[in-house]
C-alpha cells in the first residue's frame, strides 16, 4: 500500500488528508475506503501472485492498485459510468495497465472470464449474489459486506465443492450499498 499515491485517488480538496485512515467522497456518493478496512480486506483475500481476482466496484480504483501490487491479475467492475471513465483514465496515467476495467452491473460478475481465484466486493449487499459464488474456482475465496445499509458483516466465503461453501464472519463494517444495473 505504501507504493501507492493514495492522494492521486482523491479530489484535490482531500490531498492533505490523503493518509489519515478515514473514507473520503469520491464523487456519484460512493467512497473510497480508509486504508484499514482496504488491508483488511486485502488480508482476508489470501491474496497470492497471478491469482486472478474479479473486484466488484473500482470506485476510485485504488484497491484494484492494491491487489496489483501483490502481483495478481485484476478484473474490476464499476456500476457509475463517471467513476469508471475516471478510474481508467487514472490507473493508465499510474501505468496501471494490467488491469482490466469494465462499465458492467457486479452482481452479474463477470462470467466470460470466470472462474475466479478470488472476488472482492467493496460494497455492502443485502445478500451473497449466487452468480458470483457460481464465477468462484473450487478453493477460491469470495469477501464481501453483507447485511443492511447501517451496517454490514464482513464475510469471507470459501468454495469447498461444486455447491459448497465455508462461511467466515469478521465483524461489522459499513460501506455504500452494493446495487444493481449501471447508471451515469
Amino acid at each position: 500500500m505504501e507504493e501507492i499515491p493514495r492522494h492521486s485517488f482523491l479530489d484535490r480538496a482531500f490531498e492533505d488528508w490523503a493518509y489519515r485512515d478515514v473514507p473520503f467522497p469520491i464523487g456519484s456518493e460512493q467512497t473510497i475506503s480508509q486504508p484499514y478496512t482496504v488491508a483488511f480486506q486485502t488480508e482476508l483475500l489470501q491474496v497470492r501472485p497471478k491469482h486472478k481476482i474479479l473486484e466488484i466496484g473500482t470506485g476510485s480504483g485504488y484497491q484494484a492498485c492494491v491487489l496489483a501490487e501483490m502481483g495478481a491479475k485484476i478484473y474490476t467492475l464499476e456500476r457509475f459510468e463517471s467513476l469508471f471513465h475516471k478510474a481508467q483514465e487514472l490507473l493508465t496515467q499510474l501505468g496501471y495497465r494490467r488491469i482490466r476495467c469494465f462499465l458492467r452491473d457486479g452482481y452479474q460478475g463477470l462470467p466470460r472470464f470466470s472462474p475466479f481465484d478470488r472476488i472482492l466486493v467493496t460494497a455492502g449487499a443485502s445478500e451473497v449474489p449466487e452468480t458470483l459464488l457460481d464465477q468462484l474456482t473450487i478453493g477460491g475465496i469470495m469477501v464481501i459486506p453483507v447485511g443492511t445499509d447501517d451496517s454490514q458483516e464482513m464475510l469471507r466465503i470459501t468454495r469447498t465443492g461444486k455447491d459448497t461453501y465455508k462461511t467466515e464472519n469478521f465483524g461489522h463494517f459499513r460501506f455504500v450499498p452494493f446495487l444493481k444495473g449501471i447508471t451515469e
